[in-house]
């Protein structure tokens, strides 16, 4: 991409704070974004083929969103954990094996996408992200959920397409998790914690493809109430196939 080309899209960011560059083949984080970081609350860089991000990621003080995703992304710097005002992180379809540990300092996040990358646990950072709605992990390569995701605050969490075998009883005790996708993994019946059916908040469960038929599932004390929990929210419960 041309000089001349990214001139125009920074004259535009400078006006609108949004920095949109998708589809352009870029193999690094431009660097003269960083004129821009005290009025940027948009930044869009996803499909192109960006491999680092450098550390002045950080100089981005009034930040809200941020999207790279299909680029090639295999870590992030410790840098990024500076964007205090960061609400929005899509970085789907990377291949990041892990956050850094102050990830947990980005406390004004509410979304966070982590579809198609190499994570094979469920990070522990994420627990300290007091404001999380939507955290998505599907398309990973966890196998189980572990005892620290009854501290998580997230109210939907997409666990699809993974290699899960096994979940912490603790996932009942997460205070807002109201969505739980689990499609598509390794599941036994017998690895499913009942209190997600009878002591949680969850209403809506989402479990087809794993290792049990459906209908199983109906038999298990307390499925009846999360029928009526999903009833007030006008969804249907386990439908047959």
């Amino acid at each position: 991409m041309g000089n001349s080309a990214l001139k125009a899209h920074l004259e535009t960011a400078q006006k609108t704070g949004v920095f949109q560059l998708t589809g352009k083949g870029l193999s690094e984080f431009p660097e003269d974004l960083q004129k821009l970081a005290s009025n940027l609350r948009t930044i869009d860089l996803s499909n192109n083929k960006i491999e680092i991000l450098p550390p002045l990621m950080g100089k981005f003080s009034v930040l809200k969103s941020l999207a790279l995703n299909n680029n090639k992304l295999t870590a992030l710097p410790e840098e990024l954990c500076k964007l205090k005002k960061l609400e929005t992180l899509h970085l789907n379809g990377n291949h990041l094996t892990q956050l850094p540990a102050t990830f947990g300092q980005l406390l004004a996040l509410k979304t966070l996408s982590l579809s198609g990358n190499k994570l094979r646990t469920v990070p522990t950072q994420l627990c300290s992200l007091r404001h999380l709605d939507v955290v998505d992990l599907s398309r990973n390569q966890i196998q189980s959920v572990p005892d620290t995701v009854g501290d998580l605050q997230t109210i939907e969490l997409n666990l699809n397409q993974n290699q899960i075998s096994q979940i912490s009883v603790q996932i009942s005790h997460c205070p807002r998790l109201k969505v739980l996708r689990l499609e598509e993994n390794c599941l036994d019946l017998s690895m499913l914690p009942q209190s997600i059916l009878s002591d949680s908040q969850i209403s809506l469960l989402a479990v087809e493809g794993n290792l049990f038929e459906i209908k199983k599932l109906r038999e298990l004390e307390g499925y009846d109430k999360v029928c009526r929990r999903i009833l007030p929210v006008n969804v249907f419960c386990f439908p047959d196939h």
